[in-house]
């Protein structure tokens, strides 16, 4: 009987490997389960410090594409999809970003968010198509997730990204692999086998987490959304977020609540405008002018 060669695969990929910290994990307590985890767990942020410079080259390209009209595009299966369609879902709110500017796509549509599609993620032609439904330039970027660094859906994603001469990124959680070959950025924190074997939406969803939320996070510092460490883009749509824009303004003035909130109200709740106003007397014209001037960037209009 032939072997099978995604058995083969499987061999060899370290996040599909047993952990021999956690052999009898089924004869714990909770307590001790529960230790084991976190102590695996702790092994995750050494292992995406090894990789930084990789992070960094890839948070340069992101921040080029979208200076330049282009979006971050995340594509995905499983934990992995559901991992970028959370950090693109974030960034309008955190950032006002228009929607669409940062995208997540996971294969098996929408639906495989709350159910898995699990056959889903091995068609490289809807991994292609997906992308080709978005529209997809040059100007984008695509960041193709994997655990296993070998998910056909997102190779299929990368290829295409790549022959139209987009940016490419790939996040995996093994050495040397497929995807990573695939990218001109290849991204891979290499955490190891898992508490339970195979079961990467542990330490490897835990890596991708943090990885997506420097991407993310550190293209939009790059782009001036943010003032020393304040959230200067954020959108107040609703009371939690209106609480957060005043006190944002009064943190980064030094002004009570009550002017930090009048000046947001005579800047449209702009965030921005309203720093710019208390610190400088300017207008509300007059400050939305200067930030224009700057690109949007507050320190520079300061």
């Amino acid at each position: 009987m032939p072997n099978n060669p995604l058995l083969q695969d499987l061999a060899r990929l370290a996040s599909e490997g047993r952990n021999p910290a956690t052999l009898d994990i089924d004869t714990k307590s909770a307590l001790e389960i529960v230790t084991l985890m976190n102590q695996q767990d702790q092994t995750v942020p050494a292992a995406i410090a090894a990789v930084l410079p990789a992070i960094a080259d890839a948070v340069e390209l992101i921040e080029t594409a979208l200076r330049r009209g282009g979006r971050l595009i995340y594509t995905g299966a499983g934990t992995s999809g559901r991992l970028g369609v959370l950090d693109a879902a974030e960034c309008p709110p955190t950032f006002s970003v228009p929607y669409g500017m940062v995208t997540g796509l996971i294969a098996g549509g929408e639906a495989a968010m709350f159910r898995a599609q699990e056959g889903a993620e091995d068609s490289e032609q809807q991994g292609e198509q997906d992308l080709r439904n978005l529209g997809l330039t040059k100007k984008d970027v695509v960041v193709g997730i994997a655990a296993s660094g070998r998910t056909p859906y997102v190779m299929g994603g990368l290829r295409y990204a790549r022959s139209l001469g987009a940016g490419t990124v790939a996040l995996a959680c093994n050495a040397g692999s497929a995807i990573g070959r695939e990218a001109a950025i290849a991204i891979e924190p290499q955490v190891g086998p898992e508490v339970i074997t195979g079961s990467t939406r542990l330490k490897a969803g835990t890596a991708q987490k943090l990885v997506l939320n420097m991407l993310s996070t550190a293209a939009m510092v790059r782009l001036g959304k943010v003032y020393q460490n304040l959230m200067v883009d954020v959108h107040a749509s609703n009371k939690k977020l209106e609480a957060r824009a005043i006190r944002i303004v009064m943190q980064a003035t030094g002004e009570n609540e009550q002017a930090a909130a009048q000046a947001l109200a005579d800047a449209g709740n702009e965030v921005k405008p309203a720093i710019l106003m208390l610190l400088t007397g300017l207008s509300a014209d007059e400050a939305r002018q200067r930030l224009q001037q700057h690109n949007g960037v507050l320190r520079r209009a300061l």
